[in-house]
């Protein structure tokens, strides 16, 4: 068992390697994708199934994420059992691909210069449709500020469950957790929205997400602050500003990392936000020093991908640290 352990502790840096050179690829055999037609599958069975009632939908809610962990956490753990006991090289290359499916550091970092070259080349139309693929909010009034802070925060957000959950999950458990943890996180993606539809039935599935991403998240805006210093960005006013407005969030977790970009670019963040056509007044994060600018998204770019490799040695020290913990017991 501890042979395996130690060969599967190549798998993550051969992952991260792997989404570096060839970033998240578009198929419709991706597991995220799989794992995003069981979700629907299983919602549309359970409603089938239970109450229409919020007493109802809260118990097929909590069934639905308990089941697709199961099939997340089976699935892998089945297959790479199979391939490790046949041969430990094989073990390893399953693993890593399984875990460079997880990683998105690469395609974030595409997605944002998309945007950034259309607002160049094309005009705020063409950005406003670049924008539109990477974030949730609505595009099509945005002018050129509002896309820039759009692309920023999308950038800066999903650094924490693109990157950093995942590398932290899989740290801990290998392919079989990270899996989990992409289950759960595409749950609450799908359905964890407080609207009519989803209030009741998406509210475990909501919750389990912020749960998983509690510890996650924190590091995640630690590292992206210590990370501006590789970077030549502001890294003092970078942990001010995640300290002091890591909170200002409706998620627990999602201000942390915007905070730190933020306060690293010199840069606000938040405010005002139009979602399916209805304004939310969220916080501001960060102080308005200047205004935003075409090169604040190479550099949060920058900043995402240095706080990766930072999060990368890391976690693999962790893991080094608990094998030899494991190692004084067999």
């Amino acid at each position: 068992m501890l042979k395996i352990l130690l060969a599967s502790t190549l798998a993550v840096p051969a992952a991260f390697l792997l989404d570096q050179l060839f970033g998240d690829p578009e198929t419709s055999l991706h597991p995220i994708c799989l794992i995003g037609n069981l979700i629907s599958r299983t919602e549309k069975r359970l409603r089938s199934v239970f109450p229409t009632d919020p007493a109802g939908e809260l118990k097929a809610g909590r069934l639905m994420v308990l089941l697709v962990a199961a099939v997340c956490a089976a699935v892998p753990a089945l297959l790479l059992a199979l391939l490790y006991r046949r041969d430990l090289l094989m073990g390893i290359l399953a693993e890593a691909v399984i875990c460079y499916f997880m990683l998105a550091e690469k395609t974030l970092e595409r997605e944002g210069n998309r945007v950034a070259r259309e607002l160049e080349d094309s005009g705020l139309p063409a950005a406003r449709m670049a924008v539109a693929r990477i974030v949730g909010r609505d595009t099509e009034n945005l002018d050129e500020q509002g896309v820039l802070r759009a692309a920023v925060e999308s950038i800066a957000e999903n650094f924490s469950d693109g990157v950093l959950a995942p590398l932290f999950y899989m740290t801990l458990g290998g392919a079989v957790l990270g899996t989990v943890y992409k289950g759960i996180n595409t749950m609450d993606s799908m359905t964890g929205y407080r609207n009519e539809k989803y209030l009741y039935f998406g509210r475990c599935a909501a919750r389990t997400d912020d749960a998983v991403n509690f510890i996650p998240a924190r590091i995640a805006g630690l590292l992206m602050a210590a990370a501006a210093v590789p970077a030549g960005l502001d890294a003092g006013r970078a942990l001010k500003v995640f300290l002091r407005d890591r909170r200002n969030h409706p998620s627990p977790n999602s201000a942390h990392t915007e905070a730190a970009a933020a306060g690293a670019l010199g840069v606000r963040l938040g405010g005002p936000t139009v979602y399916f056509g209805r304004i939310h007044d969220k916080p501001y994060i960060g102080d308005d020093l200047r205004p935003l600018e075409t090169a604040d998204i190479q550099k949060v770019n920058l900043l995402v991908r240095t706080a990766s490799v930072l999060g990368l040695l890391l976690f693999c020290l962790l893991r080094a640290g608990i094998l030899l913990t494991l190692q004084k017991f067999f």
